[in-house]
Parts: structure tokens; C-alpha cells; sequence
């Protein structure tokens, strides 16, 4: 028994010799400006669930074809992300229930309120049985980059193509944005 101790004890002996013996090769903190770090940030951007009567006025329950929501970006309004952010990829996903093509367009407005840029695409019609789905991806090029630092407000709107008061279904929206950025 005393000879499974004096081995276990030698043993975690050799051990830390190895570990604390160990080599470092010289580090020239003079590099230290050259590191950079590239961390990925993916952010939900807006996420809804709409159905038949969000497509009547509030005031006086009429039908309207066209409605907007605006959603502020207030993780952009920060001087980190606006110096290091050097790619962004933005996901925008449908799933429609409504037997109306729909029109979609995503704009990036700037604080003044100017348009910088916009996503648009159309949303095929779908039913209660068969849901249509559209899956959008736009990776931004650099000047795009540019505008999205300039932007701090998402603006969605959607338009249904041919219906009326008798609109049933549903629209299922997902966007998210993939933001790559260097320190």
C-alpha cells in the first residue's frame, strides 16, 4: 500500500516537471498592434406572425393590401460596429398560407430617413395544405456595407396581389443578419 502511494506520488512528480519544463518560444509584444480579431455576430433582426386581420385598418376595419413595419437597429448605432464591420449577409425568410402572391420590400433607411438600400422579392401564393416558402440570402458587397453602417431603421413592407375583405391564411416572417467583423 505504501509502495501505491510513493509510485503515485513520483509519478505526479514527473508529470509536473514535464508540464512546467515545457519550452515558450520568444514572444515579441512589438507584433501586438498586427493581431486582429474577427468575431461573427449573427443578430434576429425581425420576426412575425400575420394573419387575415392584420390586413385591416385598426380605425375602420377596412381592408388594405398594404401594410409596413419599421423596426429600429440600435446594434448599429455603435462606434465598434461601425468601424469593424467588414461583411454582413442577410437571411429573410416567408412562409405563406394566403392564396395571394405577396410583394416584399425590405428597405435600410438611414437616420435622416433616406432610403440606403432595399431587398425586394415576391412570396409566392400558398394555401392551408401546401405553405409557400421563399428563403432569401443577400450577402452585401462593399458599398452595400457602407450603407448598412449608414442605416439604423428596417422598414418591411408587404402588399397582397388581388385580394380582398375575404383574405384568409397566414404569413410566418424570419430575418436575420450574419455580421463579420475585425478589431
Amino acid at each position: 500500500m505504501r509502495n501505491s502511494r510513493y509510485i503515485k506520488l513520483l509519478f505526479s512528480g514527473l508529470i509536473s516537471c514535464v508540464l512546467f519544463s515545457s519550452c515558450f518560444k520568444d514572444v515579441d509584444f512589438s507584433q501586438a498592434e498586427d493581431i486582429t480579431l474577427e468575431p461573427d455576430l449573427e443578430v434576429d433582426l425581425l420576426f412575425y406572425k400575420l394573419n387575415e386581420t392584420d390586413f385591416l385598418d385598426s380605425e375602420t376595419n377596412a381592408y388594405t393590401p398594404l401594410i409596413r413595419d419599421t423596426v429600429r437597429l440600435e446594434f448599429l448605432d455603435d462606434d465598434y460596429i461601425q468601424d469593424g464591420l467588414m461583411y454582413a449577409a442577410l437571411r429573410f425568410k416567408h412562409q405563406n398560407k394566403f392564396p395571394y402572391r405577396i410583394n416584399s420590400n425590405i428597405r435600410f433607411l438611414g437616420e435622416n430617413g433616406r432610403n440606403q438600400f432595399n431587398v425586394a422579392y415576391v412570396i409566392p401564393e400558398g394555401s392551408g395544405a401546401a405553405t409557400s416558402v421563399i428563403d432569401t440570402t443577400r450577402v452585401l458587397d462593399s458599398n452595400e456595407i457602407e450603407k448598412l453602417r449608414r442605416s439604423i431603421q428596417m422598414v418591411v413592407e408587404l402588399e397582397v396581389v388581388g385580394a380582398g375583405k375575404e383574405l384568409e391564411g397566414e404569413l410566418d416572417f424570419m430575418s436575420k443578419g450574419l455580421f463579420r467583423f475585425e478589431f
